[in-house]
């Protein structure tokens, strides 16, 4: 009963934690793959991104996040054609296209690495995705993932309350603390140049499929994320893209995160956040080169945990390879 009684509570810490199943982006519309494999290939050539995310500074055993993610679309190699109609006499590396109005089929793979209080989870994946042309404006895109989690309780990290030794945790975790779990999830999204409506899930088959020790109860739930913006073409120079992101899971409320980005000349991107209830983001980025972007976001706690922590970082690394 008391071993009952002692798991009992890892597995209620373990799902206060629900939201955190899935690591928080707050430079997501730089990078919708991650939430999304039906955005995987967008872009017309190798897009690799690099990103690390530091959530609640100065609150101990916060979370942290490390993650490399990549995408490419499958297409025979064409000549580069003059356009006249491309403005380079401002020397700027600026944003690349998004191209519509044909099939395509497209590749992908992440890693990540979180951690948040005494649990960590190491999920590796490859992603599909299906571009089929609506019009030649329009595609939409339906993708799949499939991946495995290595989900680990660290006893280091965690602390028995009645500070004394105890017989039935200590067995618990003598017992082994680590499972493996086959991660699937889909995705749609539709989009052109200007406008893109995304819906995704995760967690598609929960823990039902796993393997490793039988004790340890990593408790996995069903995620579905809900994306939308639009590109605002203001002048020559300047850009406005409204976007939002729900995100939902059972039983925690539904995460709501509104977004404006503002794009100078293409190049050189900033805007800012608000996620109902818990931050205020900021972020800038741009373009360093026709190959290589990079972008930083701060997030400003609103919630309770206002007064534990400084803040969240959140750096991405980009390379375009082919393009």
């Amino acid at each position: 009963m008391k071993t009952k009684f002692i798991i009992t509570l890892i597995s209620l810490y373990s799902s206060l934690g629900f939201a955190q199943q899935i690591p928080q982006y707050s430079q997501y519309l730089r990078n919708q793959f991650l939430l999304n494999p039906g955005a995987t290939g967008v872009y017309d050539f190798l897009d690799i991104t690099l990103g690390g995310r530091s959530q609640w500074t100065g609150f101990n055993n916060s979370p942290g996040t490390i993650y490399l993610a990549m995408s490419s679309p499958i297409q025979k190699k064409s000549s580069p054609k003059f356009n006249p109609s491309i403005r380079i006499s401002d020397g700027l590396h600026r944003n690349p296209e998004i191209n519509t109005g044909k099939l395509k089929h497209a590749f992908g793979g992440l890693v990540i690495a979180d951690q948040y209080g005494a649990f960590r989870t190491f999920h590796a994946a490859g992603t599909y995705a299906l571009h089929l042309p609506i019009s030649d404006k329009y595609n939409l895109s339906f993708g799949t993932k499939i991946g495995l989690s290595n989900n680990t309780f660290i006893p280091d990290k965690a602390k028995v309350l009645s500070g004394s030794p105890d017989n039935s945790y200590e067995t618990y975790i003598a017992n082994g603390n680590s499972r493996n779990i086959m991660d699937l999830g889909a995705g749609l999204y539709f989009y052109s140049k200007e406008l893109f409506v995304g819906f995704s899930t995760d967690h598609l088959t929960k823990d039902f499929v796993n393997f490793g020790n039988q004790i340890a109860n990593f408790e996995r739930k069903m995620h579905f994320n809900l994306t939308a913006g639009y590109k605002f073409q203001l002048n020559n120079d300047w850009t406005l893209t409204p976007a939002a992101l729900i995100k939902f899971m059972k039983p925690a409320p539904a995460s709501i995160e509104t977004t404006l980005l503002v794009e100078y000349k293409e190049f050189l991107w900033f805007g800012a956040s608000y996620r109902i209830k818990d931050a205020i983001i900021g972020m800038i980025g741009c373009n360093v080169n026709q190959k290589l972007k990079i972008g930083y976001s701060f997030d400003y706690s609103v919630s309770r945990m206002n007064h534990m922590s400084s803040g969240g970082h959140e750096i991405i690394l980009g390379l375009m390879i082919g393009r």
